[in-house]
């Protein structure tokens, strides 16, 4: 295991979403540094882009658990992406799909879908440890 808390976020190759996506995943996580799996529209590369996309977005993932100690993996999604074009409302639903992909990899984490809107602010979209509670 690596030194330091690690954290992995697959996200967006664009510049504009890394640093608030970063900062956000620190605060809240105590993390000491977050492992940065990026592709161009990545939920479109996780669910619409050939099958080596994304077995290379899951050995990625795989190093950060298994290698760094990574106990939690967000998947982000963003307004105005230029790898996947398409409304705030078809990201979610995407988003949706991709966490249910990674929640099939079978890795001790928490998962969650992030959504980065035009302000740049980070917005909890899915936890599984939020979801997977039962109802009070």
């Amino acid at each position: 295991m690596a030194d330091g808390v690690f954290v992995t976020a697959i996200n967006c190759m664009d510049g504009r979403v890394q640093e608030p996506v970063i900062a956000w995943m620190k605060r809240h996580f105590e993390a000491d540094y977050v492992d940065m799996i990026t592709e161009p529209g990545p939920d479109k590369v996780m669910t619409a882009g050939p099958p080596e996309g994304l077995d290379s977005v899951k050995r990625r993932v795989a190093i950060s658990v298994n290698v760094h100690g990574s106990r939690v993996v967000a998947m982000v999604v963003h307004h105005d992406c230029a790898g996947f074009p398409v409304s705030k409302e078809q990201h979610l639903a995407v988003l949706r799909a991709c966490i249910g992909i990674i929640e099939t990899w079978d890795l001790p984490v928490r998962v969650l879908g992030l959504w980065v809107g035009e302000d740049w602010e980070v917005e909890v979209v899915s936890d599984s440890q939020r979801d997977s509670r039962p109802p009070t």
